[in-house]
This record gives structure tokens, C-alpha cells and sequence, in this order.
């Protein structure tokens, strides 16, 4: 992995996944690409990529960074980028995020999450022009959301997923398509990964856990929706971290079928903490943190501030994930357990807003 580009790289996610690989790849060349858009408080990513800049001057002679502010959804960017940097690994993790926005806001799903997938795949295809080597393995974010209202628990990634209850799952699930067809047309390698429920310090603050504390820091109530019954595979953002960085250094192989057919250089994984957790009780240890680590203080009325409502639009009773793909093929399961991973969050929460 000498040539890594990181689309997403002021995301959360992204750049968690870049400070593992300034840590990890030395010698290596890492260009992030990032629109900043303000989806949510932009801030929060320039403090992500301060961190990402302080960890690769740190590094010394070590890996390279570049930072790219731009779109994936505009192709000549992309195609420059390609060109310039002729990259090994692309871990395209850009993406307009979000459940309920995809409701009132479709066409940032539809530039971003397939428009700008396809720069990417078209990108990976013409890497290959003229005899080059090319692209090596393409790893993307995909979602648990692509398992819509099945009832069939855990999810695997055997199931089927042709019923999503929102524009962001239908785009997701998309990208699976795209890339199948592309790797069975194009040969390009590539690995999905099913995310289910990232959470952790520096996250998203449009997660739950993130606008329950602020709405609690404000004295407001939360609503628990489904009166509370929503039951979350929650996974810490380390282990999403861990299991891309071991996917990415093994791309999937081509071979035959048993009908004499090619099967394309494709794979899916779920990534999930397969401990779903009642929300209740999600949010009970959350402001328990909060409580710990000074961010509420310790006669904080709880039972005061929550409300129980009904479920939203676009939302699905619960979420588990099937990891023993994952488990089998590179030995990993995500394990760091609901208050450890909670009370990093409080403790960041506290130093970061103080």
C-alpha cells in the first residue's frame, strides 16, 4: 500500500482511518480528499484534520499527507487525482450521511452518494488504461441501513436487501450494485464494508448519542423513539477502524463458479458490534458518562429529561450484525464494550467544549 487515497478524510471515520495509517504505513503516500460541506459543524472537521496534520508532521520522514479540498462528485477533480498520484488502495468513505436529511434533502444524496461513487468507480477503471497496474483494492463505506425493515436477525450479508425504508439505504445498497457490476465488467477488486452505528469521540453530531448530550447540556428533554423498544448495534469507531485497515490489505480474488461462471473480485462484510443494545439503556449509561466526567453535574434529574415517542420515518426497530464473514476471513471482531466506548466520548466531550 504505497499510494492510499482517503475520500471522507475530514469525516469521522476518515479521519480516524488516517491516523491509523500515518501510524501504521510509513512510506507510504496518503492523500485525503474532502469537501468540508456543512452538513454539520464544520468545525469539527477542520479540529479532525488539525489532528491528522499534528500526527503526520509527528511522523517525521514517516508517511506523506496531502489534503484536497473538493467533491467526489466532480469528475475532472477525481480523474486528476487519479492521474497524478496513481493510487494502490482507494477507501472511498465521502458520502452525504444521514437517515432522516435523505427525507427533505434528496439531491445531496443522489450528487454525492451516485454521482460521486461513479466518479470513483470510473476513476478505478481507467487506472488500468495503457497496461498500468492500477488500482489494486477499492474499499467503500456502504450501511446495516441497506437491510431496510428485514426481520430476519442478526443481519448477514447473505441476506437479502431489496426492501430500504429511506433514499440513503436505496443509495447505499446502489454502491453495492455499482461496484459488483464494475468489478465483474472492469476487474477492479473491491470490498463493501456494512457499518452499524459508528459512535466515539470527535463523531457525528447528528447521532443520537451527540444530540442527546447537547439537548441534556440545554436541559432539554430527549425523545427515545419507539417508546424505547430500538434496539442499536452500537461499534465503536476504533473497531470500524481496525476492520477496515485489515480489509484494505487484502482485496478479494476472482475465481469460478460451480456453474463454469466468473465470480468478480467482490465481497461485502458487516462491521458491527454484535451486542445490540436496548436505547433506554444506551442512553442511561450515557449520561452516566456525562455524569462521570463532569459534562452534567451529579444531582442531574435523568428520568426528568427523556420522553418516549413513537418511531421516525426512515428508521428501523433494531440493528445486529452477522460479523462471522468478518471474523472468518480476517480474525477480527469488534469488541469494546458500550460504557468504554461512552465514557471516551464524555471524557473528549469535556475537553473539547470546555
Amino acid at each position: 500500500m504505497k499510494r492510499i487515497l482517503v475520500t471522507g478524510a475530514a469525516g469521522f471515520i476518515g479521519a480516524n482511518l488516517t491516523l491509523r495509517l500515518l501510524a501504521e504505513r510509513s512510506e507510504c503516500t496518503i492523500v485525503g480528499l474532502d469537501n468540508l460541506n456543512d452538513y454539520y459543524d464544520v468545525s469539527l472537521k477542520h479540529y479532525r484534520l488539525q489532528q491528522i496534520e499534528a500526527k503526520a508532521l509527528s511522523e517525521g520522514q514517516g508517511a506523506k499527507w496531502y489534503f484536497v479540498e473538493g467533491n467526489i462528485a466532480d469528475k475532472d477533480l477525481v480523474d486528476r487525482l487519479f492521474r497524478e498520484y496513481r493510487f494502490d488502495i482507494v477507501v472511498n468513505l465521502a458520502a452525504q450521511a444521514g437517515v432522516r436529511y435523505s427525507i427533505t434533502n434528496p439531491d445531496a444524496y443522489i450528487e454525492s452518494n451516485i454521482v460521486g461513487f461513479y466518479n470513483i468507480l470510473e476513476a478505478c477503471r481507467h487506472s488500468y488504461d495503457n497496461g498500468t497496474e492500477g488500482v489494486r483494492h477499492l474499499v467503500y463505506a456502504s450501511s446495516s441501513s441497506v437491510y431496510g425493515d428485514n426481520e430476519k436477525i442478526p443481519y448477514s450479508t447473505d441476506d437479502m436487501v431489496d426492501n430500504p425504508v429511506s433514499l440513503y439505504a436505496a443509495t447505499k445498497k446502489s454502491n453495492e450494485l455499482m461496484a459488483h457490476a464494475y468489478s465483474k465488467l472492469y476487474g477492479i477488486p473491491s470490498t463493501g464494508l456494512r457499518f452499524f452505528t459508528v459512535y466515539g469521540p470527535a463523531g457525528r453530531p447528528d447521532m443520537a448519542y451527540f444530540g442527546f448530550t447537547d439537548k441534556l447540556l440545554r436541559g432539554e428533554k430527549i425523545k427515545i423513539f419507539n417508546y424505547g423498544n430500538c434496539m442499536r448495534d452500537f461499534t465503536y469507531v476504533d473497531d470500524i477502524v481496525e476492520g477496515i485497515y485489515r480489509v484494505m490489505g487484502r482485496a478479494p480474488e476472482a475465481g469460478m463458479r460451480d456453474n463454469g461462471q466468473t465470480k468478480p473480485a467482490y465481497a461485502i462484510y458487516n462491521i458491527g458490534n454484535s451486542q445490540p443494545e436496548n436505547l433506554l439503556n444506551f442512553v442511561d449509561i450515557l449520561q452516566q458518562e456525562l455524569v462521570r466526567a463532569g459534562v452534567l453535574p451529579e444531582d442531574f434529574d435523568f428520568e426528568a429529561h427523556k420522553e418516549l415517542v413513537a418511531m421516525q420515518p426512515g428508521d428501523v426497530p433494531v440493528t445486529y450484525a452477522d460479523t462471522s464473514a468478518l471474523e472468518r476471513d480476517f480474525g477480527f471482531k469488534p469488541e469494546t464494550p458500550l460504557r468504554e466506548g461512552l465514557r471516551r466520548f464524555a471524557e473528549w466531550h469535556k475537553e473539547f467544549y470546555k
